[in-house]
């Protein structure tokens, strides 16, 4: 598929089957900027004790060199190495765990075994000597030499400002000199690890950026994914369509049983249940508007449920009570005014048929 079809951003089934395979943003060089800036900042932190250091060394060096003997050798060789020990070992660990924690900042802790897969293609000469020769190849080169660039820059205008001192540094002591070296040398350091670090979270913004891209979709393809993940659409259509009847047909049955119908008259209609000692307050077992209110209307006549004209009841019946729910306690005034007209109705309904049978049978 063209990509200028994929105009539709990745939804987030797609982005967690991306994750699963591995495939998530991330900035190479950012880790490694982030673990240099520490190491850079921890050194500079230390930087006299670490001179103080070497030097002490260098002048017992230089006493022991006078009497050159095999046990002064081999201790020279450990001394130096348990100082280069005691400076280097630190600056790897705090490296690597800042590296890790760069990798993990950037989309987590990911794990996918398709990445363990062997796959003759990665290692094949003619097929790396292709991207190394390609154009993303070349755009990789030309990413990295910008901050060599600016290094350099950077290099230059110190060696600039510095010239006088330079051209002057015969005249100052070994121990000036060594200082003032490492001074620039620090000074270099950090300036070089905030570039690293400002370029690589540029880069970290690219590959995001062209990340999300990759991962753009077609129209058709999040139909068909959702096909795919939570059905046909037409089909759930269908399926709410005829749960709706469902209940209607279930509310139309629940109107034979209501005590009465509370109506607009015509916009809308509130089949209300209640049976005195069995229940606390009137349910709604029913409501509609319009045509369904008509057809509720239609359903209680003939099944000779009462109907009551209330306007502004049926519109706060309508409003604040869903099918299934009892009336709120702010409303049992008005209902109960309706049901008491309605059972006084009927119980003088009931007696004047009751006056009438005994008539008949005298």
């Amino acid at each position: 598929m063209a990509d200028f079809d994929r105009t539709e951003e990745a939804t987030p089934h797609k982005r967690a089957k991306a994750r699963e395979k591995g495939q998530i943003a991330r900035s190479r060089e950012l880790p490694s900027a982030l673990a240099l800036t520490a190491i850079v900042m921890v050194l500079k932190g230390y930087g006299t004790t670490f001179l103080e250091q070497w030097r002490k060394f260098f002048v017992q060096m230089l006493a022991m060199t006078q009497s050159s003997t095999p046990g002064n050798f081999i201790f020279l060789m450990q001394k130096t190495a348990c100082i280069a020990a005691y400076w280097i070992i630190p600056c790897l660990v705090l490296g690597m765990a800042i590296s890790i924690a760069g990798n993990i900042g950037q989309g987590g802790l990911v794990f996918s075994a398709e990445t363990l897969v062997p796959n003759v293609g990665r290692i094949s000469p003619a097929a790396n000597l292709g991207k190394i020769f390609s154009i993303g190849g070349l755009g990789y080169l030309l990413k990295s030499l910008v901050p060599m660039a600016v290094i350099a820059c950077l290099a230059c205008a110190m060696l600039v400002r510095d010239w006088d001192s330079i051209a002057l540094s015969s005249a100052v002591n070994a121990h000036a000199s060594i200082a003032w070296l490492m001074a620039r040398a620090f000074e270099i350091s950090w300036k070089a690890a905030l570039v690293f670090l400002g370029w690589s979270g540029f880069d970290y913004l690219i590959q995001r950026t062209q990340f999300s891209r990759q991962l753009r979709m077609s129209r058709q393809e999040i139909l068909q994914e959702s096909k795919d993940t939570i059905g046909n659409p037409q089909i759930k259509m269908r399926i709410r369509k005829l749960q709706r009847q469902m209940r209607r047909r279930m509310m139309m049955r629940d109107v034979a049983q209501a005590t009465v119908v509370i109506t607009n008259p015509t916009e809308y209609a509130i089949a209300l249940r209640y049976q005195p000692g069995a229940m606390r307050a009137p349910v709604v077992v029913a409501k509609g508007r319009n045509l369904l209110a008509r057809k509720i209307r239609k359903e209680a006549i003939w099944h000779n449920v009462p109907v009551v004209e209330n306007r502004p009841l049926a519109h706060a019946l309508y409003r604040a009570v869903a099918v299934g729910q009892a009336i709120p306690p702010a409303l049992y005034v008005a209902v109960a005014e309706i049901l008491a007209f309605i059972f006084r109705a009927q119980a003088v309904h009931a007696a004047r048929s009751a006056e009438n049978v005994q008539r008949s049978i005298y």
